[in-house]
């Protein structure tokens, strides 16, 4: 397996994002549910990654709820914006609560150095916008929540994406409606969480007034269409939040049946990634890099083997 880092030169992450979204073309930009997948979907290739909240919930045991507070989420954001060289979208819920909670939401955000976020007019405690039993803010709620959001940000970089998630609740029309609304507030990007068919997002990606994301989630209410068409439709950004987390859970319970069957692994050993790809993943050489420069370590020390 090759993996080379992505890089960017001096472009900052946001200016970065703020490229993708101003150019032509339809951008992937997988969703990760730890540091670590980050890291891997720079190391991929991709232009940027998506720090999905239901992914994060999940990976921490909680359904996506909104169980976890903005102290766990935005230390996970500060993380994987170390870790990582591409932009990174983040997911703030409802902003943690109302408009002067976004205040705080936004603050911690931009410090941690997200390159954007979505915010949703979901009622909190939010649930996972494909779960049943949602509820939405007023329109004018939510309205003030992206006028806070766009005067706490310092840097206009900064890309603030605004999600309804209406669809399920009060019907397709009103879903873009409330989009465009926030659009016309100050978002830079309208996100209708959930069309239920090519038709409606056809009708989204023309209807927005304004980029569009799209997001692409198995299982869910949304078809899961090519690239190629939702780019011919108009999207302009594409989320895809839990297709790692599903394939990692997938592969950890093949790996767990086996070493129990068999009391090894042995048998499936060639599909799994080498001692050295895995500290490749977590970009060890540049650590032995910095014991070398600081603490005279030879460069060979403590190498690893390509098991």
């Amino acid at each position: 397996m090759h993996i080379s880092r992505v890089t960017f030169d001096t472009v900052t992450q946001r200016q970065q994002l703020r490229r993708l979204v101003a150019r032509d073309g339809y951008t992937i930009v997988p969703g990760a549910f730890d540091t670590l997948t980050a890291r891997l979907v720079q190391l991929a290739g991709f232009e940027a990654v998506y720090l999905t909240g239901g992914g994060y919930s999940r990976a921490n045991g909680y359904p996506d709820m909104g169980l976890l507070t903005l102290t766990e989420v935005v230390r996970w954001v500060g993380l994987t914006v170390e870790a990582v060289d591409i932009p990174v979208i983040g997911d703030a819920d409802t902003g943690y609560g109302n408009a002067v909670n976004v205040v705080r939401t936004v603050r911690e955000f931009e410090k941690a150095g997200a390159a954007g976020f979505h915010l949703e007019d979901q009622l909190a405690p939010k649930k996972c916008g494909h779960y049943e039993g949602k509820a939405v803010v007023p329109v004018e709620e939510m309205i003030g929540k992206i006028k806070a959001a766009l005067d706490t940000r310092q840097d206009p970089n900064m890309v603030i994406i605004a999600r309804s998630d209406a669809r399920a609740v009060e019907g397709l029309d009103s879903a873009i409606e409330r989009v465009n609304r926030y659009l016309e507030a100050g978002a830079d990007m309208g996100f209708v969480e959930a069309p239920q068919s090519a038709d409606e997002l056809a009708i989204v990606a023309r209807q927005v007034r304004g980029p569009a994301v799209a997001n692409i989630f198995e299982g869910g209410k949304t078809p899961a269409l090519p690239a190629a068409q939702l780019q011919a439709m108009g999207f302009r950004l594409g989320l895809y939040p839990s297709q790692i987390h599903r394939a990692t859970l997938f592969a950890a319970k093949e790996v767990l049946t086996v070493l129990r069957t068999d009391g090894d692994t042995s048998r499936i050993e060639h599909r799994l990634v080498t001692f050295a790809e895995r500290e490749e993943a977590t970009g060890t050489a540049r650590w032995r890099m910095l014991e070398h420069k600081y603490l005279d370590i030879p460069p060979s020390s403590g190498s690893v083997d390509n098991r």
